[in-house]
């Protein structure tokens, strides 16, 4: 006998009518984020005179990589491009680091003084002291003009350490712990061989957030570096997006058949946007399936 058809159970009107308006509204909201960015992309490959006239919308106007050569050319690009890999690796290393130690042992109910450190923690996380003394502190250490001025100051994040705090509290039960002792396991063996591989959703959602605040700070590098061969990438982009602030030697192409230099400025501001958020955007998809289980196994409570 042939088998009978599985009944399909139909769905109440009102469930369908809502998950249409999400759909809806998430075709809205993924429209109206990638307009710009496509529209950034189009224009750091159109004609200079063509974003001027304003004939580019989604699509390269005749296309040209006439900004992208202009921005390659420009030494300081490189500078700061090596700079703020620098700056983005050693800080984004140096932060999972220390979160990963402080949480860790913040996560086991048996360390000494336990609630005093958690008191402690929370006072950092609810009062600051400011930029005034956040810079005395800077210039005490005899950081200014150096790169650990960007990496160490804003190493250890209090709000991301209690997030990490409750996922190891969650993924790392006492029992664990309890039976990798019992045959032999130091503490140090434990983090290393046993809470490390298991961590990998948070600690990959750290170094995802850390990196991207690393790689799109400028405001510290213009308070505390006083050297342009020190500035990260955004603050080089700073200059040039805002202030116009670029060498005209840079500029090694012919620009008789281009209307105005401004028109060329803007082609190469365009290119240069393009060229400081790719590495931000390749990087992503490879953390992506950590960042939504580590940030719910993180946020849930004791």
């Amino acid at each position: 006998m042939p088998r009978p058809k599985p009944t399909r159970i139909k769905e109440p009107r009102g469930d369908r009518i809502l998950l249409v308006v999400i759909y809806l509204l998430l075709i809205f909201m993924i429209v109206a984020i990638m307009i710009p960015i496509v529209y950034i992309i189009a224009s750091s490959f159109s004609s200079p005179l063509a974003i001027s006239q304003g004939s580019v919308w989604l699509w390269p106007v005749h296309f040209t990589t006439l900004g992208y050569r202009i921005v390659f050319d420009y030494p300081a690009i490189w500078t700061g491009f090596f700079n703020s890999v620098i700056y983005t690796a050693a800080g984004t290393f140096l932060t999972v680091a220390l979160t990963a130690l402080m949480a860790f042992p913040l996560s086991r109910k048996g360390l000494y003084g336990y609630k005093f450190f958690i008191w402690l923690l929370l006072g950092a996380l609810l009062f600051n002291g400011g930029l005034i003394p956040f810079y005395l502190v800077v210039n005490t250490l005899h950081l200014m003009n150096t790169r650990l001025a960007l990496i160490v100051p804003g190493a250890l994040n209090v709000f991301w350490v209690m997030i990490a705090r409750a996922y190891f509290i969650q993924a790392v039960p006492q029992e664990l712990y309890d039976a990798a002792e019992v045959d032999g396991c130091g503490g140090i063996r434990f983090f290393w061989s046993i809470v490390l591989p298991i961590s990998k959703p948070i600690l990959a959602v750290i170094a995802l957030l850390s990196a991207l605040i690393q790689w799109n700070s400028y405001f510290y590098a213009l308070i505390f570096l006083n050297s342009p061969n020190l500035y990260p990438l955004q603050l080089v982009m700073r200059e040039i997006l805002l202030l116009g602030n670029i060498n005209n030697g840079a500029i090694n192409v012919n620009t008789t058949a281009l209307q105005t230099y401004a028109a060329l400025q803007t082609s190469m501001k365009y290119s240069l946007i393009v060229v400081g958020s790719l590495p931000i955007l390749l990087i992503y998809p490879f953390a992506q399936r950590y960042f939504v289980k580590g940030i719910m196994i993180g946020s849930l409570k004791e």
